[in-house]
């Protein structure tokens, strides 16, 4: 078994916890047109929707090179405006043997939590990952204050 591990940032929203929350439940299919330096596409492959079951794949860019990441979402609480992803594929799992993404949204804060298992005791933090997010999110939020 590999070393478990969890890594949460909390990024201030000026444009409220809540539109970054929407944008990921019900208008994922617009984030590579907000953001399209870092997320490529964005597809369903089971379902129509974002809901618990629900699968979907993000092709993204990090640092120069395309990668894909596949979820199914475990759970989603409308009240506390978190989404539960599992990763089920792609390159996430070559380092890792399971990570699972939090988004959590309130008035004025976007989270991000990733639980994961690594192969092997060198595996790195996911703090690149980490900061792809982050720089993600501050991208909706600028498109959502202008």
């Amino acid at each position: 078994m590999g070393v478990k591990g969890k890594l949460t940032a909390s990024i201030d929203v000026n444009c409220g916890g809540h539109l970054i929350h929407d944008h990921f439940h019900t208008k994922p299919h617009l984030i590579p047109n907000i953001t399209p330096s870092k997320i490529l596409s964005f597809e369903f492959l089971k379902g129509e929707t974002i809901k618990v079951g629900s699968v979907v794949s993000w092709k993204y860019n990090d640092d120069g090179k395309d990668k894909v990441i596949k979820h199914v979402i475990e759970a989603i609480d409308p009240e506390s405006k978190s989404i539960t992803w599992k990763v089920i594929d792609g390159d996430v799992l070559e380092l890792y043997d399971s990570f699972t993404v939090i988004t959590l949204s309130d008035q004025h804060w976007a989270t991000w939590t990733f639980l994961y298992e690594k192969k092997t005791e060198e595996t790195p933090e996911p703090l690149v990952l980490l900061g792809f997010v982050i720089g993600m999110t501050k991208d909706i939020e600028s498109h959502l204050l202008k």
